[in-house]
């Protein structure tokens, strides 16, 4: 038995859920292929113009009912370099906002998603993996769990950094893996926050602590693979060593959840819309958790994608439809992409370079961000991820 839809999201995850909503509010019968995984402890840091991608394409209400509002950054060097920066503060009051963006619980985020996906009647959620993908543009066919064959004109693979949708489209990837790795955890400190998001700088990377409420606090430590290892292998080690790097600046801090340990790499696909094939999220790109970039330029992929099925609206469902949508988002997307790893790939290699002139580059930069108030106002625009 085939079931006959316009487009197919591969992949349950928040990029695949927010374009399968995007997709099936356009007026398309979409499928969305969403199989249940373990719940998402980790949580998002949403810039504004993500948080307005959301609010306009109503997939969520009010930020603040579900997450945290961060409203200023704090940038301490803790390293022992010769050349340092000492500390720098930003204000989302200088931007002109009253928040930089919110932190996002990641599971509640996904809960207001599957609760708008159940009023959608366009969509159609599978609690499947797609098994088999074959055919072309206008005339996919995708195999579920069950057996149960689908056929779609317009493919978009949320399916994350090994993803079987770009491997079936014949998508090459640029990939880069660092020496660093990322451990996440959550706190409970004995001073709060306050909506400031704290970024010590050290050697090997940064070590943030991002307000998730009240005492409550998101780490994100950077460090070389075996240092976190040994670090998570102990319990009593792991926070002693976090109340250290934190300078004892918020009093105790307790950890309230397991220590996930995750890889970092960059990963780019060569091309991010191909022949009735979409990429969204990790399938078209991946990068270090710096500079808050991660799933904002997943949302920017969704605003894109919008945008391209919007320039094809008058077009039946087809392969010339089909691919109208893949090329418009290819054009739409390629500066973004672009531009955004190339920022975070540089900003991260200035952080852990130990040599002189990479800190008196650092030095240099972050004196000029403290001093001169339009070269603060072009950073918040950058870091914020406004088109």
């Amino acid at each position: 038995m085939t079931s006959n839809h316009d487009i197919a999201v591969i992949g349950g995850g928040l990029s695949g859920f927010a374009a399968a909503l995007v997709c099936a509010a356009a007026g398309r019968k979409t499928l969305l292929f969403a199989p249940k995984g373990p719940v998402d402890r980790r949580t998002s840091a949403l810039m504004m113009p993500s948080i307005e991608i959301l609010r306009r394409h109503d997939l969520i209400g009010d930020p603040a009912e579900i997450g945290t509002a961060l409203e200023k950054i704090r940038i301490i060097d803790a390293t022992s370099r010769l050349l340092r920066t000492g500390e720098t503060l930003f204000e989302s009051s200088e931007a002109g906002v009253e928040a930089f963006g919110y932190n996002l619980p990641n599971a509640d985020l996904l809960d207001a998603f599957a609760a708008r996906a159940e009023a959608e009647a366009n969509l159609t959620v599978i609690d499947a993996a797609a098994s088999r993908i074959s055919g072309k543009a206008g005339a996919f066919e995708i195999e579920d769990g069950d057996g149960k064959t689908h056929s779609v004109s317009l493919i978009v693979g949320a399916d994350g950094k090994k993803s079987s949708v770009r491997a079936f489209a014949g998508i090459g990837t640029r990939e880069h893996a660092y020496d660093q790795a990322a451990l996440v955890a959550n706190l409970k400190l004995s001073r709060p926050l306050d909506g400031c998001s704290v970024e010590f700088h050290y050697e090997n990377g940064p070590f943030t602590l991002v307000p998730g409420g009240e005492n409550n606090a998101n780490l994100v430590w950077i460090d070389k693979r075996a240092a976190l290892d040994a670090a998570k292998a102990d319990p009593g080690r792991l926070a002693a060593t976090i109340n250290e790097k934190s300078s004892h600046l918020f009093g105790h801090i307790e950890l309230t959840s397991p220590a996930f340990i995750f890889e970092l790499m960059s990963l780019t696909a060569n091309r991010f819309g191909k022949d009735g094939v979409v990429l969204v999220g990790e399938s078209a790109h991946a990068f270090p958790p710096i500079g808050a970039q991660g799933l904002n330029l997943g949302l920017r992929d969704v605003e894109s994608l919008a945008e391209a099925l919007q320039s094809a609206e008058l077009l039946p469902s087809g392969a010339e439809w089909a691919d109208a949508v893949s090329n418009a988002y290819e054009h739409g997307r390629r500066r973004d992409v672009t531009g955004t790893g190339l920022f975070v790939d540089t900003l991260f290699r200035t952080l852990i370079a130990g040599f002189l002139p990479a800190d008196a580059v650092r030095l240099a930069g972050l004196t000029a961000l403290r001093s001169l108030p339009g070269l603060r106002k072009s950073a918040f625009r950058l870091g914020m991820g406004a088109r």
